[in-house]
């Protein structure tokens, strides 16, 4: 039996459907598709009405509802539980889709996409014939391509500093790379293979929402830990917690790194507790003020999983990231894909290969951080000379404007849209009751002269916002 700390729930108050209809809705669909699951513990109507700034009337409607249906089921001086689906039940209604995500003429100032249209197109195609070159493959490569971990392994020492193997030893025997198809599939198989259901997983709120998804998926108990300037707050790490997920190079979304001391007593506290640390490292190569910052993995390679991906240097059509790990980790990955049948994808990893062996990764990369170090700078200055106030080291493809209330967030990202800019709000990305508003702004996905026509507009909306505040968390 599991309490759910945050529900995964999205209302729309431009919806004309019902507040507490829409609730029910939501609630039914996560509880069809495993993101609820049965003995996950919900709110009282009190605490849900709070979270999601409804009336209680909705809430308790809404639960009502989902008792009669047989979703949900109430026990005494108890609280509210989630049964097993009924049988007969709908099946998960999908998601409304985002309305800014169906505006193609918006410019797109979310977080998360790569500057994929500052790739090489001739770089591109001449990649893809050599990997087209390859001879088929008469049987899958479980840790990967060996030229695509070797090619990691050199990325990783010339760009993040950590010298590892890109040999694989079948007995498990040395730290190696391993290839994967990017950060969540490398997630679901440690969730596969390192925990178990119910174990808890302390994960940075606000954080990286997939991830904890993909966790959740896995039946892991996902526990949030606040963040502040040096990263996240160990202090809220709880006792018999089995792992800890962090981006402390650039964490997401705020932006910040976390401290030389933190990390040191991070990973002391990992060693001594039994923690596997899964480090993010989703954009480490992209810094623009001082050397990219050591790895965890570097620090304590005995506890730290390190994660990369090629989605956010190049692009998502690769499907292409890596892992490195420790021995027993290793090699219970590749006895995981073994057992399953399942691999990362090859063809992926052989455009890789070919874009290093070319040299045209290593010449993409010193063109992505200086493209991308002028946008920031472009949006930067706006935003001093505006006298908006803005969070996030100098570094990767996004930064942070904070903002003092959930409502503020909703009205910003609104009145943004019918101006033509598509914006992320940072209240979406907690586990836990909300305390950062504001919303984060990416500069990759847009072009130059797209980012240009939109920082005036951005400002203006900025301005007749009010002004920013210290977030209550």
């Amino acid at each position: 039996m599991t309490e759910s700390p945050a529900l995964p729930v999205t209302l729309d108050r431009r919806s004309p459907m019902p507040l507490a209809v829409q609730l029910a809705e939501e609630l039914r669909a996560a509880a069809a598709d495993g993101r609820l699951r049965a003995g996950d513990r919900l709110p009282s109507t009190r605490a849900l009405a709070t979270q999601l700034e409804v009336s209680r009337t909705v809430t308790a409607a809404a639960y009502e509802q989902l008792h009669a249906e047989g979703w949900i089921t109430g026990r005494h001086g108890s609280g509210t539980y989630v049964t097993t689906a009924p049988p007969g039940s709908p099946s998960a209604r999908p998601r409304r889709p985002r309305q800014e995500a169906q505006d193609e003429t918006a410019v797109d100032l979310r977080p998360g996409s790569p500057w994929a249209g500052g790739i090489d197109r001739s770089a591109w195609r001449r990649a893809w014939r050599g990997a087209a070159d390859v001879a088929p493959m008469p049987r899958h490569q479980r840790a990967g391509i060996p030229a695509y971990r070797a090619a990691v392994a050199e990325h990783l020492l010339r760009h993040r500093g950590l010298r590892v193997r890109a040999e694989f030893d079948e007995s498990g025997e040395g730290e190696s790379v391993l290839a994967t198809g990017g950060t969540t599939s490398a997630l679901a198989e440690l969730a596969k293979t390192m925990l178990r259901p119910g174990d808890t997983v302390a994960v940075e709120d606000p954080g990286y929402q997939r991830a904890v998804d993909t966790m959740r998926a896995a039946g892991l108990r996902v526990v949030p830990a606040p963040v502040d300037a040096d990263g996240l707050l160990l202090d809220a790490i709880p006792k018999g917690a089995k792992a800890v997920y962090c981006s402390p190079a650039h964490q997401y979304p705020l932006g910040g790194r976390m401290s030389a001391r933190r990390r040191v007593e991070l990973v002391e506290r990992a060693r001594r507790e039994g923690w596997l640390v899964i480090e993010d490292d989703y954009d480490g190569e992209l810094r623009y003020d001082v050397a990219p910052l050591p790895l965890l993995a570097a620090l304590a390679p005995d506890v730290v999983v390190h994660l990369g991906t090629t989605s956010k240097i190049l692009t998502p059509t690769l499907g292409a990231g890596w892992m490195v790990a420790p021995p027993g980790v290793v090699a219970a990955v590749v006895e995981h894909r073994e057992s399953t049948g399942t691999s990362p994808s090859a063809a992926g990893q052989l455009v890789l290969v070919e874009l290093a062996r070319n040299g045209d990764l290593g010449r993409h990369l010193r063109k992505l951080r200086r493209e991308l170090s002028e946008r920031r700078t472009l949006l930067v200055d706006a935003l001093a000379a505006g006298g908006v106030r803005f969070l996030g080291d100098d570094a990767g493809a996004h930064l942070v404007v904070p903002v003092d209330s959930a409502a503020a967030e909703r009205e910003l990202i609104e009145a943004a849209r019918h101006r033509g800019l598509l914006l992320d709000g940072l209240a979406r990305h907690h586990v836990g009751k909300p305390t950062w508003f504001g919303v984060a702004l990416g500069y990759a996905a847009c072009s130059r002269a797209q980012l240009h026509t939109a920082i005036p507009v951005l400002l203006g909306l900025l301005r007749s916002n009010g002004p920013a505040v210290s977030p209550s968390g």
